[in-house]
Parts: structure tokens; sequence; C-alpha cells
């Protein structure tokens, strides 16, 4: 199935990848802050670009085109309404995580909260998102590869996962030498090769006689399918409305975790300043929601007219691969699941035994700068052990998807509140966490629950969570007057800080909301536009990106121009 030349293709690529781990492994000078932050010093283009290339994991292209072969384009609003979270944290929280001056998000606990909770909170999450959730993201990504090998190469499912984890041991190896830097290096090339093969796949299918560009594509697809926006027709409104005023601060999700998080953080900490860190934000939002999806979507479309059975909707993209693509372009397709497969999961690899190393062996064990770097080398192979065999306990990437949804439902109120309001302590933190998942086992363990553990309950069960969670804080004691200075000083948050803050910050206040209600509504314009101009709306296309660079021209003016985020 393969030629000469696609072997060719991906054997230089491999090469390339463990090149620039080893490299950079023997570059930098590593001790354990610099291992998992690259030395914090990178440029905002670099940490933008290894957000996006995390973030393009090997299930990513199959879902988009899944969904839009299901429920057309707008079907993408189930991740496209995560951009309002994702501006408000460029926005409000990017200069805050830089200012901490701390190696993991997890740190901030006891930089924000005090006593015995912030240390079993630290530890907790450290263990249950570092290990177990993290291990659930890699089976999930894992999941979508076996599915790519076995029905790209006909394999049985005992071959297929020798490869994968020949593939994972590959991408240990050179993630444990290179750390945060050496993998951000990888992540750059790894996206252009990933986006550049989807891009030219996109254009070759298009122009296969059954499909015959884009006016003949837009006559063979209804209609409703090319609708950027959702009507009651595509979800519910209840869908809607719940994408719109809830789903984007109340639910925590690794890449959109409201008030930023996980490796997301992990690069704005790594940037050389506060506004690198707000640069490469802002380009993670753009390049992630506007640039990256249309090839897949492209794709989607194609595929629902090449593959009209609904049970071929989630394979088909491979099988678009599989029986249109020609020698060369196949292998750089194969190369380009490659690189998106192993970008996600050297950092999923990096970001999760950061929390093992940093907020639990080093908080709970007075081991030094030198044993802790080797421990955290040896933990990645560990940590890729447990994630396969996590791996094979899978039934289907949705299932994982919507478990661990549930699991953070509510916790992002928590996530931005402790930014804002000093009444929110570890307490709060610690029962937004635990709640949803006692709640999911009251649910299978008592038959008049069970209607909470149906997804399409998921508002309901954030609504309880968030309440629990207030309760909670107004029972506990906050956190200690002598933290919250200390913080307040560090960090220098706007919002509801009573006597900690000396002068009001209405109108940061003011100028933040605007300029976040001007990323949302420029990115979503350039999404759009690119999108008209694809489908030959130019008229559209041309107002779209009018809008786009306006609100781009204002941000310029009210939030990069002010003082205190020009420096």
């Amino acid at each position: 199935m393969l030629t000469a030349l696609d072997g060719f293709v991906i054997i230089l690529y491999l090469i390339i990848s463990l090149g620039i781990g080893i490299y950079w492994g023997k570059k930098e000078k590593q001790d354990v802050k610099s291992y998992f932050l690259g030395g914090s010093n990178n440029a905002w283009w670099l940490a933008g670009l290894s957000m996006v290339a995390t973030t393009f994991a090997a299930d990513t292209p199959l879902a988009v085109a899944e969904i839009v072969s299901k429920n057309g384009i707008s079907g993408n609003w189930i991740w496209w309404n995560m951009l309002i979270s994702g501006v408000l944290t460029t926005f409000f929280f990017a200069k805050y995580w830089k200012r901490a001056g701390i190696t993991t998000d997890l740190e901030l606990i006891h930089l924000r909260y005090s006593g015995t909770p912030a240390t079993i909170l630290r530890v907790f999450r450290a263990l249950y998102l570092g290990i177990f959730m993290n291990a659930l993201i890699i089976g999930w990504v894992n999941f979508a590869m076996l599915k790519i090998l076995i029905l790209f190469f006909d394999l049985p499912n005992e071959t297929a996962l020798w490869i994968l984890f020949a593939l994972m041991l590959f991408t240990a190896f050179y993630s444990s030498i290179a750390g945060l830097k050496g993998i951000m290096i990888t992540d750059a090339v790894q996206f252009a090769v990933a986006i550049f093969g989807c891009i030219a796949m996109a254009f070759y299918i298009l122009y296969q006689p059954n499909i015959g560009g884009i006016e003949n594509l837009k006559q063979k697809i209804p209609t409703n399918h090319l609708n950027f926006f959702p009507t009651s027709e595509n979800l519910p409104l209840s869908t809607i409305l719940g994408y719109l005023l809830l789903n984007w601060w109340a639910i925590w999700y690794p890449g959109a975790e409201p008030g930023g998080g996980g490796y997301v953080a992990q690069r704005m900490m790594s940037t050389k300043s506060e506004k690198d860190a707000i640069l490469s934000t802002l380009f993670f939002q753009f390049a992630h929601y506007a640039l990256r999806p249309w090839p897949w979507i492209i794709i989607g479309l194609c595929a629902y007219i090449l593959y009209p059975q609904p049970e071929d909707y989630s394979i088909s993209f491979v099988l678009l691969m599989k029986n249109y693509l020609p020698m060369g372009l196949k292998g750089l397709l194969l190369v380009a699941f490659l690189s998106a497969y192993m970008s996600t999961l050297s950092t999923q690899f990096n970001w999760g035994t950061s929390y093992i190393i940093n907020d639990g062996i080093h908080v709970l064990f007075n081991f030094s700068d030198k044993t802790l770097l080797k421990i955290s080398k040896i933990t990645v192979f560990i940590l890729m052990l447990f994630s396969l065999w996590v791996s094979t306990k899978l039934e289907s990437v949705k299932q994982a998807w919507e478990f661990l949804l549930q699991c953070g439902a509510g916790i992002g109120f928590v996530l931005i509140m402790r930014w804002f309001w000093w009444r929110i302590s570890a307490w709060s933190e610690i029962t937004a966490t635990v709640t949803p998942a006692i709640i999911l086992f009251l649910s299978y363990a008592f038959e008049p629950l069970s209607f909470l553990k149906d997804s399409s309950n998921l508002y309901l069960l954030v609504l309880i969570s968030v309440a629990v969670t207030l309760i909670i804080t107004y029972l506990t004691p906050p956190t200690d007057n002598s933290t919250l200075i200390k913080f307040y000083q560090k960090i220098k948050p706007i919002g509801f800080w009573g006597q900690f803050s000396p002068t009001t910050s209405s109108n940061s206040l003011g100028y933040l909301i605007l300029s976040w209600l001007l990323g949302v509504i420029g990115i979503y314009a350039g999404l759009f536009g690119i999108g008209y101009l694809i489908l030959l709306q130019y008229g559209y296309g041309i107002v779209s990106f009018i809008i786009a660079i306006i609100c781009w021209f204002l941000i310029q003016r009210i939030y990069f121009s002010s003082r205190e985020n020009s420096k």
C-alpha cells in the first residue's frame, strides 16, 4: 500500500524529530524548572505554535470531519463556543500566569491558598490530573491513532497495538531527553507538517472527479450543511444557549480551561515577558479556531458526498486517505497524523510529569533538584505505560470525552473566581473538584439519580456543583490574610479584593471586558471570513475580514497601548 517514497517521507520525519529532541536536550542547561518551562525565555510565536500543535491531536481531524458530515459546518459550535473562554484567558489571565513566577499552574494553589487544605488540594490535583486524567486524554488520542493504523493498513488489533507502543516509546524517549524547550521546537515543525499535509489532502480530494471543485461541492451538499450558525434543525435551542451562556465558563476541558491552566498555562509561563504570554495565547486562539479547522471542514464536506452512509462518518477521513491519495501524498498524510499524534503525546508526557514531580513528589519529599530531574525522566516512561493500559480499556473517544466533561462540570467557576474574589479558598476548589465525581458515583449507585449520568444533563450537574461550592465556601474558613496580601501584591489582580485592594480597578475591568469582547468578535469574524472566501462568497468574506481588522485595531489601541500591557 505504501511505496518507497512514502516510507522515505515517514523515516525522514522520525529522524528529524529525534534529532531536534537530542540537540535541545544537550544544548539546554537543565534543572527541574527549565525542564518543565524551557528556560522561561521563549518568544510568543513559539509558545503559541506549541499550543496549537498540542491541541492538534490524531483524533481532531477525524472528529471534525465526522461532525461536518453528520451535522454540517455549524456542528463545530460544539467546540467553537470555547473560544469565549480562551479569549477571556488571553486578556484577563495570561499576564497573571507569567507574573506568578511558578513552574506549574498547580503551584498557584500554594500561592493563592493557605494551610493544610492547600497542600491536600495541590497533591490531590497533581495525582488526579497528572496521572488519571492525563492518561485518559492520552488514551483517547491513542484510540484514534489505533483506528487510523487498523483501517489504513488493514492490521489486526494486536499488531496495531505493538506499533502504537513503538510510537509511544519513541515519543517518550525524545520527550524525556528534550524537556519543554525541545518539545516546543519539535511542535513547531510537527504543526507545519501536519497542517500542510491536511491542506494538500483537502485540495486533492476537492478536485476529484466526483467532487469537481467548490462550486460543484456546494451544489451537491444540502444548504443547511453549509450554514455557519446553528439552527434548531441542527441543535436544540437549549444546547445553543448552553454553549453561549454556560459551557465556556463552567466546564474544565484540556486546552480550554476557564482561567487558563494545564499545558496552555505552562506555555504562557515559559515565555520571556508578560506581553509575550498574552500574544502567544492570542495567536493560539486565532490559529486554533479560525485558521486550522478549514482543511478538515472541506474534507468533511467531501466525505459527505463520497461516503454518504452514516456508519462511515467516523472513519471517512481515513477512508479518503486510503482510497484516494496518490503515493507520496499518502506518506505525507501519515506523517501529518504522526506529527499531530506525537506533538500531543510529548506535551502530555511533559505536562503530566510536571504535576507528578513539582506538585506531588516535591511537596511530599525533600529531594534535591538533581534527584527530581532524574525521577522526571523516569516518570515519563511510567506515565507512557499506564496511558497505554488505559487506551486498551476505552470503548470510544466519545465515551472518554463525555466522562471528562462530566468530571469537570462546575469547576470552571472556581478557576475563574479565584483570581477575582478573595473569599474563594482551598475548600472551594476541593469541593468543585470532587462534587461532580461524587454526583456521578451516586447516579450509578442509586436508580432515582440515574438521570444525572446522562451527558444531556451536564448543565444540571454544573448548577449543582456551583451551588454546593458556594455553600461550602461560606461555611469554611477563608484563606489567611497574610497569604492573600502576598498574593495580591505579587499578582495585582482586579476584582473583589476588599481590604487587600488599596485602589479601585473599575477602569481596568472596563478595558479588559471590552478587549475580551473585541477579541471574541474579531476571531469569529476571521473564522467566518476564511470560510466565506473558501466557499466563494466574497462579499461576506470581505465584510468579515474588515470586522476582524477593526477589532484588532481597537484591541491595539485599548489593550496593548495601555501602560500595564505594553511592557
